[in-house]
This record gives structure tokens, sequence and C-alpha cells, in this order.
């Protein structure tokens, strides 16, 4: 059930971010409000982290395309 998280690439890599989207699920303002409206849809922890995750991901991207600081921002901004 779910969408399982890729196993192409880099383990280490895989394991950094994933690391980096549970801190973020609790600490970064627009990521924690993003897992818990994963969580009140009753999508598991796990599951929940691994969305995180993907938009970390989105975001990491656009930092390096674009060469610009990461400004974590209140999605009530």
């Amino acid at each position: 059930s779910g969408t399982r998280l890729s196993k192409r690439g880099s383990p280490y890599l895989r394991r950094a971010i994933w690391q980096a989207a549970f801190v973020a699920s609790f600490h970064d303002p627009a990521l924690s409000v993003h897992y818990q409206q994963l969580r009140k849809r009753g999508k598991a922890h796990g599951t929940a982290v691994g969305a995180v995750a993907r938009k970390l991901t989105h975001i990491i991207f656009a930092i390096l395309r674009d060469n610009k600081p990461y400004v974590p921002r209140s999605p009530h901004n």
C-alpha cells in the first residue's frame, strides 16, 4: 500500500534526505504543516515523512538550480 521509496541512486544520499525530512517534519514552518496535514488525513508517520522528503528534494533542486539560499516560510505568509 502507498508509494514505495525509490531504491535508485545513492543509499547514503537517500538516508541523508530522509533524516533531513524527519527533522523538517517537526521544525520547518511549511514542511511541518505539510506533515501534520498528511497525518490528519490518516497517513502513517513514515508515509508522511516520505512525502516531506519528496518535497524537500524539490526544494534542494531549486536551491541548486537557482543558486539562492533556502528561506523557510510559514504557509500563512
